[in-house]
Order: C-alpha cells, then sequence, then structure tokens
C-alpha cells in the first residue's frame, strides 16, 4: 500500500458554500497522483484501515498551521488504483471559520469551487465529486 494522500477543503457553516485547496499539481496533496490512476469503485474495502490523524498533522506542518486546524472526515474514504498499487485518499476540513487563505497563498495554492475542476484530471473531478456529495450529505 502506498502512503495515504489527502483532498483539504473549507465548507462555510452558514452558507454550506465548499472550496477545495488546489495545489499546482492539483487537489490531492501534496504529490499529483500518477498518469494512469483511477478511483475506485465506493464499495472497494481493502483490509487495511488508516488512521488519519498523523496524516492530518503532517498537513497543517507543511501549510503552517496550528494543530487541529485541520479535522479528519473519519467517515470518507477513497481508493484509486495507480501502477504503482492503491493509495488510499483520506479528507480533511479546515476548522476555521474561513477558509485558510494565508496558508493557501505560502503553499502557492489556491480555493476552488467544484464547479472549477474542470482542469483537474478526471480521478480528481471524481474525487472532489465524491467528496463533495460527502460533506453535503
Amino acid at each position: 500500500m502506498k502512503t495515504p494522500r489527502l483532498i483539504l477543503l473549507h465548507k462555510q457553516k452558514t452558507s454550506g458554500r465548499v472550496r477545495f485547496l488546489c495545489f499546482s499539481s492539483g487537489v490531492v496533496a501534496f504529490s499529483p497522483l500518477p498518469a494512469l490512476s483511477a478511483l475506485r469503485d465506493e464499495d472497494y474495502s481493502p483490509t487495511v484501515q488508516i488512521h488519519p490523524t498523523a496524516v492530518m498533522r503532517e498537513a497543517e506542518i507543511h501549510l503552517g498551521l496550528d494543530e487541529g486546524a485541520i479535522e479528519a472526515e473519519v467517515e470518507f474514504a477513497a481508493w484509486v488504483d495507480t501502477p504503482a498499487g492503491d493509495v488510499p485518499i483520506l479528507l480533511g476540513t479546515f476548522a476555521s471559520i474561513d477558509p485558510p487563505f494565508a496558508a493557501a497563498e505560502r503553499t502557492n495554492s489556491r480555493f476552488i469551487a467544484l464547479t472549477e475542476a474542470r482542469f483537474l484530471s478526471e480521478v480528481e473531478r471524481d474525487l472532489l465529486r465524491r467528496a463533495y456529495e460527502h460533506v453535503l450529505g
């Protein structure tokens, strides 16, 4: 099994607006998925489960955020089939009232809505759709 990757989003608590953190390489933190990657079916359930705490803390450090700034969406899990093996994808939400725009700026990234994701790869668009459906219930 490969190292877990992460999708980071902010959901506005008052309006429900969802924005994803998009890096120069795409929305999967912190390195792009390889070519020929494909999202596995939602019912795919490997025997290995990933505990998200260390992954969330690593993302906070990478973005220069305080501990607890990213909360794991523990009910979300996706798997991407890559030529090098399955890659688990976790979902983290920013706990702040507003998106951490300063952290995005420091890492040359930006927040995008799902409707702005046309430039992403098919697997990343599929991951965003699944994450969006998850957080909106």
